[in-house]
């Protein structure tokens, strides 16, 4: 298929790309997306998957009438399809339903917290906050610095694992970072880890919609030991996460969350859990969610992931190559095409704040971007130059705007017309900047 085709095929299978949004001006244009790192629209497959299990809707697990029991074995196979998915043990491994990526990583931090509570935890100084977060008051975290174009330092886990000779349980690390897009070489990472006794967990949320994912088999170096990812990002917005791991993890200590579903028997005098992972699913388990997963994963693994990210990978490098054109941008990348990423990437625009240039892009185009610190405070801070003294002058004083970047972000059915648009404005925005600015000037 000729690559204007599959990117026609790709985009006729997401709702909404087609919706008219107002600009400034007061002229309705197609809205474009640039923002899918933080979430994707729905696929049709999806919406269509919703519709048509709507009617078998009904609490799973325990209830014998028959669309309970439907549900309960649409719930269960969906496991099976998630294990499949990415590669992992029936037999050794837990799938595990979640959220979203934020709540499974809290979830292993509470159970490592509960046999390792005297450990040491790697993480990077490129995690995302639900990666970095839910460790620092659980155990002695460090953090595996980036080199000077914002990639991790191999070399940096290796020194840090052996300082620590042996006391470091757990190194986690993103698969893909949501600033500059790089994904990490995780299995040479799991080998390191390994090698010095430590396990690893891969926060797979903008690595897992985008490639293909393989956990490998356990006792293999490059194993990974834990993986966490959501559905959001994947174009299922029904609030489901997965949390994959060894059963064995599991099956020790008590669940983070506790309540009806996770026990198998109770007394005033004891608690008996129920068998991973009913133990760590409490409550009623959003079997909408999980449906809306798995037609997303079968829709996925149709198209093939591999020619999704070959894809996408065409359309960021084509925007790279574009925006380092423009006059005042800087970019937050090393541009090599070899190197691995996912489709976006970070920049700013010398002598406009990050957030009046995000709303200036919406209002003058409507294409919708994300600025900030996108979450991962430590790795824009790092890769802005921010001293602590920066960092001291912007918490003492509310008043003034955070530094920050602008992101964009590639789903699978984006295009290159859409890419040249932002061109497009971008050079408007630069060659006119003070007016710009005079206009929205409200909004800095």
């Amino acid at each position: 298929m000729k690559q204007t085709d599959f990117s026609k095929y790709l985009r006729s299978s997401v709702l909404g790309v087609e919706t008219k949004i107002p600009l400034a001006s007061g002229h309705y244009v197609t809205a474009i997306n640039f923002d899918n790192a933080a979430t994707t629209p729905p696929l049709i497959s999806v919406m269509n998957g919703i519709v048509n299990f709507a009617p078998w809707y009904s609490s799973i697990h325990r209830g014998k009438g028959f669309k309970s029991r439907l549900s309960s074995n649409t719930y269960e196979e969906g496991r099976q399809i998630i294990y499949d998915f990415i590669k992992a043990d029936k037999a050794k491994d837990t799938v595990i339903f979640t959220k979203n990526t934020t709540e499974s990583i809290n979830i292993i931090a509470y159970r490592f917290a509960q046999e390792n509570g005297e450990s040491v935890i790697l993480s990077t100084d490129m995690e995302h906050l639900a990666n970095d977060l839910p460790w620092r008051d659980k155990f002695t975290v460090e953090y595996v610095s980036i080199d000077g174009v914002g990639k991790l330092s191999l070399n940096d886990l290796e020194d840090k694992l052996i300082k620590h000779k042996g006391k470091v349980a757990l190194v986690t690390v993103t698969g893909a970072s949501n600033v500059t897009g790089y994904i990490n070489p995780i299995y040479k990472i799991a080998q390191i880890a390994h090698k010095y006794g430590a396990k690893i967990l891969v926060d797979g949320a903008q690595l897992v919609p985008h490639v293909s994912f393989d956990m490998k088999p356990h006792g293999s170096l490059e194993h990974i030991d834990y993986l966490a990812f959501s559905s959001h990002k994947m174009y299922a917005p029904f609030g489901v996460g997965v949390l994959v791991g060894p059963k064995e993890t599991f099956e020790k200590g008590e669940p983070t969350y506790k309540g009806g579903g996770d026990v198998r028997l109770v007394s005033r005098n004891f608690i008996e859990w129920a068998d991973s992972p009913s133990k760590d699913e409490a409550g009623t388990p959003n079997i909408m969610g999980v449906n809306a997963l798995i037609d997303s994963v079968k829709t996925l693994k149709l198209v093939g992931l591999d020619a999704i990210h070959e894809y996408e990978n065409s359309l960021i490098h084509y925007a790279i190559s574009e925006l380092k054109n423009i006059p005042g941008i800087d970019l937050y990348c090393y541009d090599k095409k070899e190197d691995e990423r996912v489709a976006l990437i970070s920049f700013t625009m010398k002598g406009i704040p990050h957030s009046l240039l995000a709303e200036i892009i919406s209002r003058e185009g409507g294409i919708a971007v994300r600025d900030g610190l996108f979450c991962s405070h430590l790795y824009v801070e790092k890769m802005l130059n921010l001293s602590e003294n920066d960092l001291d002058h912007y918490r003492t004083h509310h008043n003034v705007l955070i530094p920050g970047m602008v992101r964009i972000s590639f789903g699978l059915y984006n295009n290159f017309d859409e890419i040249n648009k932002l061109i497009e404005l971008l050079y408007k925005i630069s060659k006119n900047m003070k007016s710009y600015t005079a206009l929205y000037k409200s909004f800095i």
